[in-house]
């Protein structure tokens, strides 16, 4: 089986006067990961591989592996991760303080056909000041002391245990799932459809205004038609006393 790219999606921030702020969001879609992913990290480069999927519950076996050329330096043990069964998101620090955005992600130009921008977290270089944080509510665990590599991925199947913050980032408390995915949104996908606004509507498009006028003629019907009735039942009674 030979390995495919996952999806790689990106957005960066950046600060010439406060280091902390010149950051990358590298996110890596990976649904159905398994196990424990290789991920090695240099100040350059990012190699990665894991498998995916499971044969036993019908989900197809697949494997997913990419060596990347980055276009400039980052800091390894500045990163920051987390890991789900889905996805690996990771905060990288880069090395030179800049007040403009990297060319590109890739030394490679232009950048490879599955790395894309990440428009959920992208914001422009004159628009970052008061941008949302999107990791906000994630408990993004340190690789400090690891060096250019990262041997072990803890946190496979769950996030206790993960403490740690990124400087400048502001609080991270517990992991916020449904808030990740709807940020990821399938890690750089804009699918999702327009919703339907005229469900319940009925075809001719009537208003309730149209509507409301035929409903009373009908009521006044009704009541005259039960008057009516009444007044034979009234008059039937007298015949039958006779």
């Amino acid at each position: 089986m030979a390995p495919i790219h996952p999806e790689v999606t990106y957005a960066e921030r950046c600060n010439a006067t406060e280091p902390e702020k010149n950051i990358i969001y590298f996110t890596i879609n990976t649904p159905d990961i398994k196990g424990e992913p290789k991920l090695e990290i240099k100040p350059t480069e990012i190699s990665f591989a894991a498998k995916a999927g499971d044969a036993s519950k019908g989900v197809p076996e697949k494997e997913y592996a990419f060596d990347l050329q980055l276009y400039d330096e980052i800091i390894p043990e500045e990163t920051k991760k987390v890991i789900t069964s889905r996805a690996v998101l990771l905060i990288l620090r880069k090395k030179e303080p800049r007040s403009e955005y990297w060319l590109r992600l890739t030394k490679e130009k232009p950048n490879r056909n599955w790395v894309k921008t990440d428009f959920s977290k992208w914001v422009d270089e004159d628009e970052q000041e008061g941008a949302e944080d999107p990791t906000a509510g994630m408990d993004m665990a340190g690789m400090g002391g690891m060096g250019g590599g990262m041997p072990g991925m803890e946190g496979m199947g769950g996030m206790g245990g993960m403490g740690g913050s990124m400087p400048g980032m502001g609080g991270m408390g517990g992991m916020d799932f449904s808030k990740m995915m709807e940020q990821m949104g399938g890690m750089g996908g804009m699918g999702g459809g327009m919703p339907d606004f005229g469900a319940g509507e009925d075809d001719e498009g009537d208003s309730d205004e149209d509507r409301v006028p035929e409903e009373e003629e009908d009521i006044e019907e009704i009541s005259t038609s039960g008057a009516a009735d009444k007044g034979k039942a009234k008059v039937s009674g007298l015949d039958d006393v006779e």
